[in-house]
């Protein structure tokens, strides 16, 4: 029986955590310092994921010239709750030196504005009733298989390696970084638990601004990490420092020419270029008389990885291939830029954003909010990645106003 419960625990747990060739490093101003201690700067590998794009990424919003020190600006930004102040801004300010990103208000004020959202400025934020939300998922899951909750609660009794059982673990979480600990652990167990060996911890999420592991282990493949550390990336990421570093990257670290930040934060929850792919699938739509959802994805993926299988926005593409004058292999093969800066060059984007203009009469947007229903246990109401950019607007407009510039 036992080869059964875990599984589906895992598979339960698994539905509850959700909420996506440079130079050597040369900081354009010295790094604050800190207690850990920063690694040397290192020679960066050639990039082999699509997550970076290789190319220096300019000021994401038209510079203020700074009259102040990084670390003094930083500090006139910093919310007055915030604890232990000096700890958050020297995290923050040695991130956008490591990342070679502008120290402007505009910038300190994007990764605050998250921060906020996120986890408001708590290093490992308490996710409320959690406890609640990871049996109702376990519940909902052992339903289908026909076995009563209390004895899936017995079978979960064995012992931990921490001594204490996975129930009683289960009891009492609190926070994510609980929660991935307890999967790190089955993970480690998994052959004594008639789990498959070489699962993984299915939390994709962590820190104080809810970034992707997934994406935390592509960009240090593509950009040098600053610090030393001890243990696996993953822990890296839970840690504040850590968590700061690679939520920054993922906001900032990429070329978009977005009229307003806004619309980084909506490619921050939904994925990096959503916002422009959301504003060519309206442009796509507009041109082909077909409706189509503007979800910021221009192909169906599985795994992270194209499916093979035509999307919506494909095969409205395919039916104008004449009118674009572009062959369906040519149009695929501009498709699979959509993750990248490079599909804004590509004839496919060029060609149909001027016909777009040409039957409007006037330049279409070339960036719209991604239509994204947010699902997760922990949300209760009805949400999208268009009410988080705002959200996180609204907070990053607030910091702007605290700005002495």
């Amino acid at each position: 029986m036992r080869s059964l419960f875990f599984p589906v625990v895992l598979l339960s747990l698994l539905g509850g955590c959700a909420s996506h060739t440079p130079a050597p490093v040369a900081t354009p101003f010295p790094l604050a310092s800190q207690q850990d201690g920063l690694a040397e700067p290192a020679s960066a590998p050639v990039a082999t994921t699509p997550v970076i794009t290789p190319s220096m990424p300019p000021s994401v919003a038209p510079p203020k010239k700074a009259t102040l020190p990084p670390a003094q600006l930083l500090d006139k930004l910093l919310p007055t709750y915030v604890k232990p102040r000096s700890g958050w801004r020297d995290d923050i300010v040695n991130a956008i030196g490591a990342l070679q990103l502008p120290p402007t208000a505009e910038n300190f004020c994007a990764v605050i504005a998250v921060i906020e959202q996120e986890s408001t400025f708590q290093a490992d934020p308490v996710v409320p009733g959690l406890p609640a939300i990871v049996w109702n998922k376990i519940e909902e899951k052992v339903a289908g298989y026909h076995i009563p909750l209390p004895l899936v609660k017995a079978a979960l009794l064995k012992p931990s390696p921490t001594g204490e059982s996975y129930k009683s673990r289960i009891d009492s979480l609190r926070t994510e970084r609980q929660m991935n600990d307890l999967f790190e652990d089955m993970a480690a167990e998994a052959g004594k638990l008639g789990l498959p060996v070489g699962m993984k911890n299915p939390i994709r999420t962590a820190g104080t601004m809810q970034v992707s592991v997934d994406f935390a282990q592509g960009h240090i493949r593509a950009w040098p990490y600053p610090y030393r550390y001890q243990g696996s990336l993953r822990d890296e990421v839970f840690s504040r420092r850590g968590g700061i570093y690679f939520g920054t990257a993922n906001l900032l670290h990429y070329p978009a020419g977005y009229r307003d930040m806004v619309y980084r934060f909506a490619d921050f929850n939904a994925g990096r270029y959503s916002s422009r792919n959301a504003a060519f699938q309206l442009a796509v739509a507009q041109l082909s008389g077909r409706q189509l959802a503007p979800d910021g994805d221009l192909l169906r993926y599985r795994d992270g990885l194209p499916s093979g299988e035509a999307s919506s926005t494909e095969r409205a593409l395919y039916q104008m291939s004449q009118r674009l004058g572009l062959s369906d292999s040519a149009i695929l093969r501009d498709l699979k830029q959509e993750k990248n800066s490079s599909f804004s060059q590509s004839a496919l984007y060029q060609k149909v954003m001027a016909l777009a203009d040409q039957q409007l009469g006037r330049k279409v947007a070339r960036e719209a909010f991604p239509q994204i229903r947010l699902n997760s246990p922990k949300i209760t109401r009805k949400l999208t990645t268009e009410w988080f950019a705002k959200r996180v607007g609204w907070r990053y407009d607030n910091c702007l106003k605290r700005s002495p510039l």
